[in-house]
């Protein structure tokens, strides 16, 4: 089974975890275009026991980073952080897993 695939059998999977915090699984093969390359539509997301997101890892929407110079290169993949929005550079799905729970691990031993 490769990653994609892996990350396609997660789709709709939430993950409870001991302090009520919980994740959750998204993924599902698209058409491959420019704006989304890779043909995955994806978000992989981390909620608190309030149900506020966290973390976020998806490219449901364009988003347009901000530089303070140069050009700006739109992009669907970017990581929510709270309220920040930061760019992200997909580059398999089995990255964007380790990516994923790497945030999920250090956000779980720093902030509760």
């Amino acid at each position: 089974m490769n990653d994609l695939e892996n990350l396609f059998n997660l789709h709709g999977e939430v993950f409870p975890m001991e302090n009520g915090h919980w994740v959750k699984f998204e993924a599902i093969a698209i058409k491959a275009t420019a704006t989304v390359p890779h043909g995955v539509k994806y978000s992989l997301t981390l909620h608190d026991k309030r149900n506020h997101r966290i973390i976020g890892y998806d490219n449901a929407h364009s988003f347009k980073p901000t530089q303070k110079y140069g050009a700006k290169k739109e992009t669907y993949d970017h990581i929510h952080k709270k309220m920040e929005v930061v760019s992200y550079e997909f580059e398999s799905a089995a990255q964007l897993m380790e990516d994923f729970w790497k945030s999920v691990e250090y956000y779980m031993e720093n902030n509760t």
